[in-house]
């Protein structure tokens, strides 16, 4: 497998902004902060390539997502809440800065980790939070989107994450029951005010998001989309067209196109990856707007699915997973 010419470190300046290339943070046993130089050996997040979030935020394109540093059915803490810290640290010290949790998520655990472990946070460092659905239980996931629930998860969002402004907030889905006039007027307001700096989507159609982006400006959508499910393709697509950053969950699932001798298999083993880095390699590679965040207890799996940033597909390989995904 073709792997990218690693640039020499140094900053990358984007809309006022740097994007480093070395390692980030790590938290000594005093509490300091030290910024250590990559291993050479291990690719990094920046081998993603960047988008700018809303044009002002850029963030390499690989990101981490924090749903699985929480306990079984997204419920509770994990048994290794040490662990979990160390995933975190460990992501931002690949070159991963863009970081996309929940309040749901836990609920509450997960933001409450990442602030334990990155906070104070570095300077590009872009947390994306959630909310909109409320958790009865392990598993169990209920929409709600009234005004008065989504100011009260911003300010305690804030509060958990030590922020004083959120970098993205999504909302997690939309609500049924509740206008989503209503829900995104206070989204808008909470915007007004400081607490939120760009608002994304999770989960919408392409009439929805059109008719959301007439009410707030929308920068980002959040659905489920991989190389074996790809229903939001219509939205991947408007997403591109209108310069929107597309967030794709669930990014590593690759359904039966992994099975022993399938199309995702035989190239993963004749290039030596595993079928989870060829699938986020060609979600990178799908378009430049795209923005995997692969989710990970495990230091090891997710220094694996880092490493897809520096794997190149050849225009053969990357039709070949295309087609065998239809």
């Amino acid at each position: 497998m073709p792997r990218r010419q690693r640039p020499p470190a140094g900053p990358v300046p984007i809309s006022g902004r740097s994007v480093g290339r070395q390692a980030g943070p790590t938290r000594t046993d005093e509490g300091t902060i030290t910024v250590s130089t990559t291993d050479t050996a291990q690719p990094t997040a920046t081998d993603s390539g960047i988008f700018a979030i809303g044009g002002d935020l850029p963030v390499h394109r690989l990101g981490y997502g924090a749903m699985q540093i929480t306990g079984p059915g997204v419920w509770g803490p994990p048994s290794d809440p040490d662990g979990a810290v160390q995933v975190l640290r460990r992501a931002v010290e690949l070159g991963v800065n863009f970081i996309d949790t929940a309040d749901s998520y836990g609920p509450y655990v997960s933001e409450e980790l990442i602030a334990k472990a990155l906070h104070p946070y570095p300077e590009d460092l872009v947390i994306a939070t959630k909310a909109g659905l409320v958790r009865t239980g392990p598993s169990v996931w209920v929409p709600v989107g009234r005004p008065a629930y989504l100011r009260q998860e911003v300010e305690m969002s804030l509060r958990r994450l030590k922020l004083e402004r959120i970098d993205l907030f999504q909302l997690h889905r939309i609500d049924p029951s509740t206008p989503v006039e209503d829900s995104l007027g206070e989204l808008r307001a909470l915007q007004q005010e400081g607490k939120i700096r760009h608002i994304g989507l999770s989960e919408v159609t392409v009439d929805q998001l059109a008719h959301a982006r007439t009410i707030v400006d929308v920068v980002s959508v959040q659905n489920r989309y991989n190389l074996a499910d790809r229903a939001s393709e219509d939205v991947l697509v408007y997403a591109e067209r209108e310069g929107l950053g597309f967030i794709p969950w669930f990014p590593v699932a690759t359904g039966k196109l992994a099975r022993p001798g399938g199309p995702l298999d035989s190239v993963a083993t004749a290039h030596g990856a595993t079928p989870a880095q060829l699938a986020l390699a060609w979600l990178l590679r799908r378009s430049p707007v795209m923005l995997p965040i692969p989710g990970t207890k495990s230091v090891t799996h997710l220094e694996e699915n880092v490493a897809a940033a520096d794997l190149i597909l050849t225009d053969d390989e990357f039709a070949a997973l295309e087609a065998a995904g239809r």
